[in-house]
């Protein structure tokens, strides 16, 4: 009796979760407001990061910027105060631990509780397994996944506290769908939209419903860090679109946003396509970008 009960609820609630989705689609979204909240961004000196920040500056936030690149910084944060926004920038090496919890203490102390976290700075190499470094493996693993978990760890307290605030891990294509010659960035990548879902889960268990959580992924984008990318699937993404689709997740609560948004349907195709038809579909969209293949690596 228990057994048919239990069915018929998840059949209720599978009806109503299709209708909640169907109602979604059809009205506008509710957007929240970003306006004074405390906005940190890592990576924030180049591409998608520096599009973020001016994003958040262009709605009223305060800004706090971290990258190792000192330049690039200086520029986004100039780029930002023009716009208005109060802005605290640090140097910081998100691929050392005790960088990223000293740097944090000193936002704590110096400006006060970061309620947006955007977890952004990323690396990549684009060889084959066996000629990527090792340092250049570790370095992938410590900034695009390990970064995030250190930044959440010593952000996170607060917004437990106040039951406020939203965390944002940019990932990337490259973390649902895999590619050659991206071995230890896929594999970084997965990882990260891992962290995504398994904390999102974990803070509905916790009950703390006030601290959203978005991802976003999307496929190449303009920044230089791949060199001459190209596929049939579209145009290269520059690094403002992104950001703008960025935001508008932010701002609605989206969990997951992929740019294009039509990596939804190919996130379908490869759960329900025969291993065959997935290889000659992988072949058709010819995916490409300068790599260094067969160059062993002596580590």
């Amino acid at each position: 009796m228990r057994a048919l009960a239990e069915l018929l609820l998840f059949l209720a609630t599978l009806l109503y979760s299709y209708l909640e989705a169907l109602a979604k689609l059809l009205l506008p979204a509710r957007r929240k407001s970003v306006r004074g909240e405390l906005v940190l961004v890592t990576g924030a000196g180049h591409g998608v990061g520096r599009a973020a920040a001016l994003e958040f500056a262009k709605r009223g936030s305060r800004l706090v910027l971290w990258d190792i690149n000192k330049h690039g910084l200086e520029d986004t944060a100039a780029e930002c105060q023009r716009l208005g926004a109060p802005v605290q920038t640090f140097l910081v090496d998100c691929s050392k631990r005790e960088e990223i919890y000293s740097a944090a203490e000193k936002v704590k102390k110096d400006v006060g509780d970061v309620t947006i976290l955007v977890n952004n700075a990323g690396v990549i190499t684009a060889a084959d397994l066996l000629s990527t470094q090792d340092h250049q493996i570790e370095r992938m693993f410590e900034v695009n996944i390990l970064a995030h978990m250190w930044t959440t760890r010593a952000f996170l307290p607060t917004m437990m506290k106040n039951n406020y605030g939203h965390i944002v891990t940019v990932a990337s294509a490259a973390g649902h769908f895999v590619i050659s010659f991206m071995v230890a960035y896929c594999s970084s990548k997965f990882a990260a939209v891992g962290f995504h879902k398994a904390l999102t889960e974990e803070l509905s268990a916790l009950g703390k419903d006030g601290i959203k959580t978005t991802c976003l992924c999307p496929v190449f984008i303009n920044t230089g860090f791949v060199k001459n990318p190209s596929t049939r699937l579209g145009k290269i993404l520059e690094a403002e679109e992104v950001a703008e689709a960025l935001m508008e997740g932010i701002l609605t609560n989206q969990k997951m946003v992929f740019v294009p948004s039509n990596q939804r349907l190919a996130l379908f195709f490869e759960r329900v396509f025969p291993e065959r038809a997935l290889n000659l579909l992988r072949k058709m969209t010819e995916v490409k970008f300068d790599a260094i293949v067969g160059q062993r690596s002596t580590q």
